[in-house]
């Protein structure tokens, strides 16, 4: 949000063109730009079924059907989101690939299943358990913003992180080939050297090589093995030339509650990834994403995973670094991703493909699985920096489902004191830690009568909540809610008399209230107190900051002179004609053309009218600048914000 006004109107052949997003490139041009993401995607797709057999011991035939099935549905995941067809998936230029989330869950099902001896013969547990999870994630997609709040920072972070540390576990088991004793040098050195390769692309190399570090470093890995001949592509002469993957390979599935409820734990947090996603996909390619989108996302979500059982692959959602290459190359047609969807199909009906895969090494697999797992525990670790730890109940939420997860994590033996239809949920720390995080927010959140959600931070950076500001005094109050307006005073004066108040909106409701009920000469000297849009884009970052608390919006990122020009021409006007300076909220994903319209249209106002228009946008500026503050007053903003630092 800033402070800001809008140049002049856009031609009307400007405004009749099709959206980025739904425009199509050229032929040539669709296909490089679609095998780029296809690259940029394929590491990150290929490891979660490699893993997933290395864990349960799976055959190579049986690690080549599961490659293969993985690539064909993601194709057709891919299509379903980004394409789209009533109510499912967001038309977005949005990758679906198999969620890291899943991997050791669906490990522990396996195993489970098998009395832990790992086969083939766990697999139709863990496809229904998928099947099933993909229901409930297409059906409950229309409410998950209401449930949403149940998953915040605090879970998400704990979650994130006890994933990548026990993932870190089965990096150790493919890096060692999963040896008794000492493992044998040559694979730590495949291994490190793999790790080697993945950390010196990401020092030196930007752009699309840098979004490829870990398909280099399979590749070279597995390069370097064939030259010394410690792996060979034999198994590529050997598969078909075709194939596809039939419904149901590994056999009916069979339904367990445990396996079922741990899997739809995984589906939880991964809608609240996907909601991430998609309001930083909708910011990069300056679409406004609303509820119904988020619905539609998770929907194919949901859909796509309901396909991955059945189809003999895992659950689905979206691919963050392709979001990222879409951002770093600014190509934002869907239809650029729905190609890059239509090559992996084409990719999974090639057994041969999935062969050259199921050839790369243990040890390499695992070198490159290291640097992967381990961005996982940091994203984690990020998610839970914004947490507040002072916070006795928050620091008890980590501290005891960490624990809870390492413990079962490092004595796996201990499920075997479980009653048999537990052990699947003991016998993962991921989901153990899960659990442990969702049923400690509820206790110390939702159940009993609490403080309330944290409205703002003291000088001494303490969250408080509701009834903390409803025993502030009038200058404590003012002192703590004073970023909201550009040195005004009298609004959060005015507000604080309308205590007590019953929650954060209600909060919000009051300081507005007050700025649109005040006297006529003070609503003036208000308005006259924010910057208009000239000074605001013809200032450098230190002095936009000193003039404006705003977050700014995207759209007047990278301004040509002539759209600056623009600008400055139209404030121009609009303050000889109103005498005021031009004040406008933008939101982050307006657009640079909506900003020229809407502009526009408020120099057609009468005096009187933009008068009442301008204050009403000093008061959406105070309302975002309180949203901001509020870090869990709207959770899925809060979700994208996240989400969208994780793509900087």
């Amino acid at each position: 949000m800033t402070t800001a006004a809008a140049p002049a109107p856009p031609s009307d052949a400007s405004a009749a063109r099709r959206h980025p997003v739904d425009q199509v490139p050229p032929p040539a041009r669709l296909t490089v730009l679609s095998l780029q993401h296809v690259l940029a995607f394929y590491a990150g797709a290929v490891i979660v079924p490699l893993l997933i057999a290395s864990g349960l011991n799976l055959t190579p035939e049986q690690t080549i059907h599961l490659i293969n099935a993985d690539l064909f549905t993601c194709g057709i995941a891919t299509l379903i989101q980004s394409v789209g067809f009533w109510k499912v998936g967001v038309r977005l230029p949005i990758i679906q690939g198999v969620t890291t989330t899943a991997v050791s869950p669906i490990i522990a099902i396996g195993l489970a299943a098998t009395g832990g001896e790992g086969g083939a013969e766990g697999l139709p547990m863990i496809y229904g358990s998928i099947i099933v999870a993909g229901l409930f994630t297409f059906l409950v997609a229309p409410y998950f913003a209401k449930i949403l709040r149940f998953f915040p920072p605090v879970v998400i972070g704990t979650v994130l992180t006890t994933m990548g540390i026990t993932l870190l576990g089965v990096s150790a088991g493919d890096i060692t080939n999963y040896a008794e004793g000492t493992p044998a040098t040559r694979d730590i050195l495949y291994a490190l050297g793999t790790l080697a390769i993945i950390v010196l692309v990401q020092r030196f190399f930007r752009g699309f090589l840098g979004t490829i570090a870990i398909l280099l470093g399979l590749v070279i890995g597995t390069a370097v093995a064939v030259l010394l001949g410690d792996t060979s592509f034999s198994g590529v002469t050997e598969a078909s030339a075709f194939g596809v993957t039939t419904p149901f390979y590994f056999g009916i599935p069979t339904f367990s509650a445990t396996a079922i409820i741990s899997m739809i734990i995984v589906m939880l947090i991964t809608m609240v990834e996907t909601t991430g996603d998609v309001f930083a996909a909708g910011e990069i390619v300056g679409k406004r994403i609303r509820p119904k989108n988020i619905s539609e996302a998770i929907r194919a979500d949901g859909l796509s995973t309901l396909l991955g059982g059945v189809l003999n692959s895992f659950p689905y959602t979206c691919f963050a670094q392709n979001i990222g290459l879409v951002r770093l190359t600014r190509v934002k047609s869907r239809w650029v991703v729905a190609g890059a969807g239509v090559m992996m199909i084409v990719l999974g009906v090639l057994p041969k493909a999935g062969a050259v895969v199921a050839a790369i090494p243990s040890p390499v697999l695992g070198g490159a699985s290291l640097a992967l797992f381990a961005s996982v525990a940091l994203v984690g670790i990020q998610t839970l920096s914004k947490v507040d730890l002072t916070d006795n109940r928050n620091s008890v939420i980590v501290g005891t489902s960490l624990g809870l997860a390492m413990l079962v994590s490092f004595k796996p033996d201990i499920a075997g004191v479980f009653p048999s239809w537990a052990q699947v949920f003991v016998s993962s720390g991921v989901t153990v830690g899960a659990i442990s995080a969702i049923g400690l927010n509820l206790l110390f959140f939702h159940i009993g009568r609490q403080r309330g959600a944290n409205v703002a931070t003291t000088s001494a950076g303490e969250r408080i909540g509701i009834d903390d500001v409803n025993d502030m005094e009038r200058e404590t109050f003012v002192s703590t809610f004073g970023s909201l307006f550009n040195g005004a005073t009298w609004p959060l004066e005015r507000a604080w008399e309308s205590r007590p108040f019953a929650d954060a909106p209600a909060l919000r409701a009051a300081i507005e209230d007050a700025v649109l009920s005040a006297e006529r000469a003070e609503q003036d000297t208000l308005v006259a107190s924010y910057p208009d849009m000239a000074t605001l884009v013809t200032a450098d970052e230190e002095q936009a900051e000193a003039i404006s608390q705003d977050v700014g919006s995207f759209a007047l990122e990278n301004l040509t002179d002539e759209d600056v020009e623009a600008v400055r021409d139209l404030s121009a006007r609009y303050a000889e004609k109103f005498d005021m300076p031009f004040v406008a909220f933008l939101g982050r994903t307006d657009s640079f053309a909506k900003i020229i319209e809407n502009g526009v249209r408020r120099l057609d106002h009468s005096p009187e009218h933009e008068r009442r228009v301008a204050l009403t946008e000093v008061a959406e500026i105070a309302g975002d600048r309180f949203g901001i503050m509020v870090a869990d007053a709207n959770p899925v903003g809060s979700a994208w914000v996240r989400k969208f630092e994780s793509l900087q």
